[in-house]
């Protein structure tokens, strides 16, 4: 299905100026971390522990992150950029008060692991298309 979903977004890129060249399987990298931290900061967020505000925006980020990425009508480089220096940020502030809790909370730590993951898949993403332009 992964490869079917992208070969479909691979024409939707095209219609995205200077998009043309972006290497798939990144996106569906960038994609599956975001699916994977929004699942984890949803979990993380009903232990109601301090880390529960900034775990339900991280995981709202993440999927309008995702979302995005699967309708490309419409998107700009620039609005991806910033997009995903967002989605970056959010993660950073999940995952700092995540760590917080980490040494005696396996949700907190699974979670913090989460949002490292999307961090750095974005910023592949990120640095793949600055290497386009």
């Amino acid at each position: 299905m992964d490869s079917m979903m992208m070969g479909a977004m691979s024409k939707d890129m095209m219609s995205m100026p200077g998009m043309e060249m972006m290497d798939m399987s990144i996106m569906q990298a960038c994609m599956d971390a975001c699916s994977a931290c929004e699942q984890a900061c949803t979990v993380c967020s009903t232990q109601m522990m301090s880390c529960a505000p900034a775990c339900m925006n991280c995981a709202d980020m993440c999927n309008t992150m995702m979302r995005a990425m699967m309708r490309m009508q419409g998107m700009t480089p620039a609005a991806m950029m910033a997009m995903l220096d967002a989605c970056i940020a959010m993660c950073q502030v999940a995952m700092d008060e995540c760590m917080e809790h980490a040494d005696h909370s396996e949700v907190c730590k699974m979670c913090a692991q989460a949002c490292q993951a999307c961090m750095d898949a974005c910023m592949s993403m990120k640095n793949t298309m600055m290497s386009m332009s």
